[in-house]
């Protein structure tokens, strides 16, 4: 015994294809024939169309081994189904939390190019949730805590009310987490940012970084990963 644990094995491949089914407003996944299901034994149905190719193409493009790091989309839906539907409201209320330390509030004081590229690159996404939501917003230099206004949070955590699709609402929670910012998105969802947009102003700091410094290869193949994350949320946050 070495003392390490041990990964068990990526079960193998038990399907020849994956196909697609229109059914009960939303469409399956069909495993040779056989309706595909969750972890927790749920029907997997996704909303729209284009989700369920994205989900059928993971199932296809599978080797010998079923290997769920290759799967965002179908990943994504297995916590939608089996954690959020029965009740979205906890997973709603935690971005509106986030919005208390979002990303695009904290500056920094130096050097004065990276202060001016994040002015002119997070400034007007910010000046568009204040006008959306009615209130500012308080800029701080530095990690110290700044507290926002009572009533702005208030009425972001009443914009987040509306979505009421469990799949919108993961999709939320899961891009705030990839970027650190429950502003970029719920610009993502409302259809202000494309997901390639907001990314890159969730990584400003990082990219000013590496081109002071040059790049990790790590740290890209980490931030590539979690782009396929994205772009997946992404597609679900907004209405079907």
């Amino acid at each position: 015994m070495t003392g390490r644990s041990q990964q068990p094995d990526l079960p193998k491949r038990f399907y020849e294809k994956a196909a697609i089914e229109a059914r009960d407003g939303g469409f399956a996944i069909l495993l040779d024939g056989r309706s595909l299901r969750t972890p927790a034994r749920n029907v997997f149905l996704l909303p729209h169309e284009t989700a369920a190719e994205i989900a059928r193409g993971e199932w296809d493009g599978q080797g010998e081994r079923v290997d769920p790091a290759t799967m965002p989309m179908t990943r994504l839906a297995n916590t939608v189904i089996d954690a959020i539907a029965p009740d979205p409201a906890p997973v709603r209320d935690e971005v509106a939390r986030f919005a208390e330390t979002d990303l695009l509030f904290y500056r920094a004081s130096e050097p004065e190019r990276l202060v001016e590229r994040q002015r002119l690159r997070w400034d007007p996404v910010l000046d568009w949730a204040s006008g959306d939501l009615g209130g500012p917003f308080r800029l701080a230099a530095g990690v110290m805590h700044v507290a926002q206004p009572d009533r702005t949070l208030a009425r972001f955590a009443e914009r987040l009310a509306a979505f009421d699709d469990p799949f919108r609402v993961a999709a939320l929670n899961q891009m705030t987490t990839l970027t650190g910012s429950a502003l970029l998105a719920y610009a993502v969802a409302r259809g202000r940012l494309e997901a390639d947009e907001a990314w890159a102003l969730a990584h400003l700091d990082e990219d000013w970084n590496i081109e002071q410094w040059g790049e990790d290869a790590e740290a890209s193949a980490r931030r590539a990963f979690r782009w396929e994350e994205m772009k997946v949320a992404a597609l679900l946050a907004r209405p079907a």
